[in-house]
């Protein structure tokens, strides 16, 4: 698993954050997930690729908890164990693609 904080003081936009995807030569698309919104264990033949673009999102990566805010992108493995619930009473947005090789 991969994780990549945003550090600069302006949050990329869905369009930029889709653009910076695409530059890396994957097709997106966008997921929403209202307030409290909460996806059991799965996991997926294909490497998960995911941004932030609003809210907070809290992974639990094989037993490892991550919070995860606007800008953030992370990449998981294929085939590894994990959920997801939004955090907080906003909304969750994410740019998504998947890696295959």
């Amino acid at each position: 698993m991969l994780v990549t904080r945003w550090q600069a003081p302006v949050v990329p936009n869905k369009m930029q954050i889709k653009l910076m995807l695409e530059a890396e030569g994957l097709a997106t698309y966008e997921e929403e997930f209202p307030p409290h919104t909460q996806v059991p264990d799965h996991r997926h033949p294909f490497d998960e690729v995911r941004i932030v673009a609003e809210g907070q999102l809290l992974l639990d990566i094989a037993g490892n908890r991550l919070l995860l805010r606007a800008g953030d992108k992370i990449v998981i493995p294929s085939n590894t164990r994990h959920s997801k619930q939004v955090e907080g009473d906003q909304p969750c947005v994410c740019i998504c693609a998947q890696k295959t090789y």
